[in-house]
């Protein structure tokens, strides 16, 4: 299941200051750097981590000017409804480095999060009210947030997990299920050069030749397709898998991949889950976490977390539990502040950017990262399964391109583009010989009564 937009320190950086306030042992975790500190009295707070702000002396309609002379603090958001942030290509550049959008100069200052987040906002005016790009630095505690900080610190969490693209939803997605973009940095038809379908092949086609079996589930709620029974052509709008070929052809050729949530509840409690399946994000529902495009449509975090909990919930008090495996991740980071680089990686086939648009970044120079050789940023990850060691931080730099390669490495598959054979295959996360979770723990219920605006911060 992959959620939307939400960089690892805004939702999991700081579970340290969760271990401590509610006993569990301390460990080597790279959270925010707030909770960080190696030396000290306890709780080893330390000052939180800053970006550049604007320069008061020019407010809006003037664009953000960027000023290191005001910085905003990395800061808890009491709201849990927040305006939307930019993780798209241009946007990803100048947070890298704002005096180096190129990559020529590594490592990344990560300087860039507050001056893309008051641009964006101060465009949107009047739809937003945030015009000085705070809400970027905000993150979400173990209050907030209580199910996953529960369930990241009683099963499996990573302190090196990136998206794979440094751009926004439509590449990552595509890399997350084809391990490739084919070049592309934009959602398909932004322009002529990513106007046409996709021809990679997905890691559904690869398990449909080997005779494993697969389906995507798609919440229908807000979709506008009628049913039940619904029509999987309309529902196929609602999934990442649409802009591919073989995408295109899942309705018609293999209508029994597709189903709804409610299948999915009748599939765990029933024993009838196939071996790989994908939950697509509830984003018409409201419910995929992804910030709000505009004060007067309020996308509530913890309503989706609440819906997370009951997916997994229902895995976990279902006969299917015995033998599964449930990877939480997100998309992409969102353009919300996260203090560790993006690194490093492989390019998946070789293919540079073909879909820039005139103006870009790396249409005026190139560099390092205008290319497909660093990963994203950050993104939180939960490993539920009854084989998931407790308490486990994994520190393997990976990205979420791993997630095909644990699926190549259970079911021999080869892998489908330099990108995904070059990740870890996310075994360290489990013992299979003694697992730790054959009785699953009982989570809390997901908060939902959080403070939901967007007049004002925090």
């Amino acid at each position: 299941m992959v959620q939307e937009h939400s960089s690892f320190d805004n939702h999991l950086g700081a579970l340290r200051d969760y271990w401590a306030k509610n006993g569990y042992p301390d460990q080597s975790f790279d959270g925010l750097p707030q909770f960080n500190p190696t030396s000290g009295a306890a709780p080893l707070y330390a000052p939180p981590p800053t970006n550049p702000g604007c320069d008061p002396a020019f407010p809006p309609p003037n664009d953000c000017v960027y000023d290191a002379g005001n910085p905003v603090a990395s800061f808890h958001l009491k709201t849990v409804c927040t305006e939307n942030t930019s993780p798209s290509w241009n946007e990803s550049h100048v947070i890298w480095n704002f005096h180096d959008q190129l990559g020529l100069y590594p490592p990344a200052k990560m300087d860039g999060f507050v001056y893309v987040a008051a641009h964006d906002g101060r465009n949107y005016r009047p739809q937003f009210t945030d015009v000085n790009g705070v809400r970027a630095m905000g993150y979400f505690d173990g209050d907030d947030l209580n199910y996953y900080y529960f369930m990241a610190s009683n099963f499996a969490t990573s302190d090196r997990w990136f998206h794979p693209v440094m751009s926004r939803t439509g590449a990552n997605r595509e890399f997350i299920i084809a391990g490739t973009s084919e070049g592309r940095v934009y959602p398909n038809g932004t322009n002529a050069k990513d106007s046409s379908l996709l021809t990679a092949t997905m890691i559904f086609e690869v398990l449909e030749k080997a005779g494993i079996t697969w389906k995507i589930y798609v919440n229908p709620l807000g979709s506008g397709c009628s049913g039940p029974p619904y029509d999987f052509t309309c529902l196929l709008k609602q999934t990442y898998v649409q802009p591919f070929v073989f995408g295109q052809s899942i309705p018609a050729k293999y209508p029994h991949n597709f189903g709804t949530i409610s299948d999915y509840f009748a599939d765990v409690q029933n024993g009838t889950l196939p071996q790989v399946a994908i939950i697509e994000p509830a984003t018409a529902a409201g419910l995929d976490e992804h910030a709000s495009s505009y004060d007067g449509r309020a996308t509530n975090v913890q309503a989706g977390a609440n819906y997370a909990a009951s997916l997994i919930n229902a895995l976990m008090q279902s006969p299917s539990w015995q033998d599964s495996v449930f990877i939480f991740t997100y998309d992409e980071y969102g353009g919300l502040y996260d203090h560790v680089a993006p690194h490093p990686t492989v390019s998946p086939d070789g293919t540079k950017p073909v879909d820039l648009n005139p103006g870009d970044v790396c249409t005026k120079g190139t560099g390092p990262i205008c290319d497909f050789i660093y990963t994203g940023y950050r993104v939180p990850l939960i490993v539920v399964s009854p084989f998931t060691k407790k308490n486990y931080v994994s520190h393997t730099v990976a990205d979420t391109t791993s997630i095909l390669k644990l699926i190549e490495t259970r079911f021999n598959l080869p892998p489908l583009t330099k990108r995904d054979a070059a990740q870890p295959d996310m075994t360290e996360f489990f013992d299979f010989k003694n697992p730790p979770w054959l009785t699953p723990p009982t989570p809390p219920t997901q908060h939902t009564n959080g403070a939901c605006y967007m007049d004002h911060l925090p």
